[in-house]
């Protein structure tokens, strides 16, 4: 191998740390490597990430306050679907008395006209009972009457 005077006396020269032109030099790259990904890459995503917060918490926003809505509407749906029921459940009770004094008047008129119908029929009854005991009378005095000129009759004719 062939050894190099120059390199070996820079080799021993500047060890793991040579300060001289190439550290201002790589200083100032990385800054202007800094500068170059702060405009181009870090603000960009910075910003999209900004406006990625912002819209999420617009949404959580607008959801919590839809969600307070709903549960508000949902009460309000309840409390109308109960008075609703409660208003249904008087329409039946009152529909049921109405209809509970209908039946008890049509029961009462029915009752009534049976009672007349019961009092004309005894009353045809006892009119045409007192006709028959007319008519039986009158025969039975027919009848008596024919005997007795039979039995006047027959002894007139005896005698």
């Amino acid at each position: 191998m062939i050894y190099l005077p120059f390199l070996l006396a820079e080799e021993i020269e500047g060890g793991l740390f040579d300060f001289n032109g190439t550290l201002p030099l790589m200083a100032l790259q990385f800054l202007t490597l800094m500068v170059l990904l702060n405009t181009i890459f870090y603000k960009p995503v910075t910003r999209v990430l900004d406006e990625r917060d912002e819209y999420i918490r617009t949404t959580l926003t607008t959801a919590s306050s839809m969600l307070v809505k709903a549960d508000e509407l949902a009460a309000k749906y309840e409390q109308d679907l109960s008075e609703a029921r409660r208003n249904a459940q008087l329409k039946i009770a009152a529909s049921q008395k109405e209809a509970q004094s209908i039946v008890s008047e049509d029961i009462k008129k029915a009752q009534l006209n049976a009672e007349k119908l019961i009092a004309e029929a005894s009353k045809q009854l006892n009119i045409q009972k007192e006709e028959a005991l007319k008519t039986l009378e009158d025969q039975v005095d027919t009848l008596s009457d024919q005997i007795k000129a039979k039995l006047l009759s027959s002894q007139s004719l005896k005698s």
